[in-house]
């Protein structure tokens, strides 16, 4: 009997989990669904069937701040032969999650356990925020899982865009955004353009609130490509403007104008607490030798750069808040904005007129017309002498004073000055800026190619080469030079390498060296066959199967002369061809010539803008084509 009974109930077990297993095992509708999906987005595993965002505003009287609740829920399906991913959501000392809800399609609790640890990055040295998360497993296509994440905010200043794209393509998206009428916020559509995103406003059932919904049907998912534009550029999104708010009557600004976001700012920096006498001895040290206030400037700026080590680091107020010059001096390390104070402070201490400034970096879209928290990511430091604005960014290692990086090049600043702010913009260099020269003067000596060769390197291309050369161990140094110059090519052989000074970032780089290259040469009966080329610039640089534009690091401007000499007795057989390609973004050149008895190479490559657009793509990759077909393409000379 009692054997029975375990039969039946095993048998029941059984039973009740085939019953289980069927009510969230694929539909036939949903393994239709999944593989519509995936013909749509057929470079992805998953996708959502529907995504919507659901906000609301309160008001918290202790603190006497407007609050946000977010809720997402989510849709999944796997649209692929089975995955595993991860549902994740970061929050930090201004926000909280409140619900982590993961379901089967059936509404029964999915089981998945959450995990919530600190979040770790390698470019974060120190940061507040954690993240809560887990591994859902797909086990066959047309799976589908219903998540729901609550995150609240305990200020609505922290809560500053909404995304209609996401980490996963979308068959439906919807934002709806419910704002009370004792909250004045603008809702700012950006890169609506070429999307079909329908909006509806309506009253509540109160009539106290007006919902804003949002809607758009088949996006795809944020692209998964390196050097992108930044997300402000390229993803339609709604910028959550906070202006102002009532309460008993009373209206309290939040970001209403510019002025409101600088006031919250300039806050944070009337608390510190700057006490300068660690560094007074520092700054005399720097300063009392020096012959011009420009030498005194140089000292201090570059001290900066070379003594104190950056780091990001994000914790709450702090993520804003500058640190005190002293700790940042104590400590030997800081982030943009501890180094910008430091190097304000110093300035201060020799004399001069210098100010805390912050900055978007080019990753971001906006200026201060648009006063939000992430209007800007950066601080760096303002100097106002003889009537010159001169910008001073202490995380730029190697940076020349009056040289600017790519990355701020032309962006909007907000410089601080007392009650008010002033705003400017950080100038514009052209490629020329960056320029780098290679010549090569190369004759033929049997089966080996030797000669000499001189290269220079200004702006931001000299920067990058002093930093990565200074990074390295002493002992290291020469051994990077021949790497760096043979390209880690053992068929190239340098010698007898001279350098300009390499601690010197206001001028040019200048490397001349010796060169002996194998296997570059062969012969058969009367003709010589010759692989010119030994640096191959941009060879795998074609841009296929790619959606959003290219974007460099900084301008580019090479021009590269190559000088051969015809051996004696000997007449050029066969060139290759010229090839030229020129847009608003680049200007690209490859020619070849005969001087007397020279064969003249020459390359120049001009990236105008650091980026290459989409509608580049095809134009551009047809010149690389032709470019690598030049690389493989060799020089015949004959016997006369």
């Amino acid at each position: 009997m009692i054997k029975y009974t375990l039969s039946f109930i095993v048998l029941l077990m059984i039973s009740f989990s085939a019953q289980s297993q069927k009510r969230i095992d694929p539909t036939d509708k949903d393994k239709v669904l999944a593989n519509a999906l995936k013909e749509k987005f057929p470079d992805d595993n998953v996708a959502l069937v529907t995504s919507k965002d659901f906000v609301t505003f309160g008001y918290n009287k202790r603190d006497q701040k407007v609050t946000v609740e977010h809720q997402a829920k989510e849709n999944m399906i796997n649209i692929d032969v089975r995955a595993d991913i991860q549902a994740y959501s970061f929050y930090d000392g201004e926000s909280s999650i409140e619900e982590f809800d993961i379901r089967y399609r059936n509404e029964k609790n999915a089981g998945f356990f959450i995990r919530d640890e600190a979040y770790q990055s390698e470019d974060l040295f120190h940061n507040d925020t954690r993240v809560q998360y887990t591994t859902i497993d797909f086990p066959v296509k047309g799976y589908r899982y219903l998540t729901n994440i609550i995150k609240h905010y305990k200020d609505i200043k922290y809560f500053t865009k909404l995304y209609f794209n996401g980490e996963y393509p979308v068959a439906k998206k919807t934002i709806v955004v419910v704002v009370p009428n004792w909250l004045n916020l603008e809702l700012k559509e950006l890169n609506f353009e070429g999307y079909d995103i329908t909006k509806k406003v309506t009253n509540n059932d109160k009539g106290n609130a007006k919902i804003h919904t949002y809607t758009i049907e088949n996006i795809e998912a944020m692209y998964k490509e390196e050097s992108t534009p930044g997300p402000t550029y390229i993803y339609p999104h709604i910028l959550v403007l906070a202006k102002t708010y009532k309460q008993n009557g009373k209206t309290i600004n939040i970001f209403n104008e510019t002025q409101d976001l600088y006031n919250w700012y300039k806050s944070l920096v009337n608390s510190l607490e700057n006490d300068n006498t660690p560094i007074k001895d520092k700054v005399k040290e720097l300063t009392e030798n020096a012959k011009t206030d420009e030498e005194k400037i140089k000292n201090i700026y570059y001290w900066v750069q070379d003594n104190i080590r950056y780091i990001a680091f994000e914790d709450g107020i702090a993520g804003f808040k500058p640190d005190e010059a002293s700790n940042v001096f104590t400590k030997r390390y800081g982030d943009c904005k501890g180094m910008a104070n430091l190097t304000k402070q110093m300035l201060i201490e020799a004399g001069f007129d210098a100010r805390l400034t912050w900055i978007g970096t080019k990753r971001i879209a906006y200026d201060y017309s648009t006063p939000n928290l992430s209007v800007d990511n950066h601080m760096i430091c303002t100097l106002f002498k003889d009537d010159e604005t001169i910008f001073l960014d202490g995380t730029e290692k190697f940076n020349a004073f009056g040289e600017y990086a790519d990355r701020i090049q032309g962006k909007q600043v907000l410089i601080e000055n007392g009650d008010a702010y002033i705003l400017k913009h950080v100038p514009v260099s052209d490629a020329e800026f960056n320029k780098e020269r290679f010549a090569y003067n190369l004759t033929l000596s049997q089966d080996h190619i030797t000669g000499s060769v001189d290269k220079t390197f200004n702006g931001e291309s000299r920067s990058s080469l002093l930093y990565y050369f200074n990074n390295l161990k002493n002992d290291k140094k020469d051994e990077f030079l021949e790497y760096y110059l043979n390209k880690g090519n053992s068929n190239i052989k340098v010698s007898n390498i001279e350098t300009s000074d390499l601690l010197n970032r206001d001028d040019k780089i200048n490397i001349a060296y010796d060169v002996v290259i194998k296997n570059a040469v062969s012969s058969f009966d009367d003709q010589v066959y010759i692989d010119l080329d030994f640096d191959k610039e941009l060879s795998n640089f074609k841009l296929e199967k790619r959606k959003a534009d290219y974007i460099f690091s900084s301008k580019k401007d090479l021009e590269s002369t190559t000088r051969l000499e015809i051996p004696k007795g000997y007449k050029i057989a066969h060139l290759p061809e010229n090839i030229s390609v020129s847009s608003n973004n680049y200007d690209m050149d490859v020619k070849f010539s005969k001087d007397n008895n020279i064969i003249v190479y020459k390359k120049q490559f001009k990236i105008k803008n650091a980026k290459i657009e989409t509608s580049d793509f095809e134009e551009w990759n047809g010149f690389i084509d032709q470019l690598n077909a030049i690389y493989n393409e060799q020089i015949i000379l004959t016997k006369e």
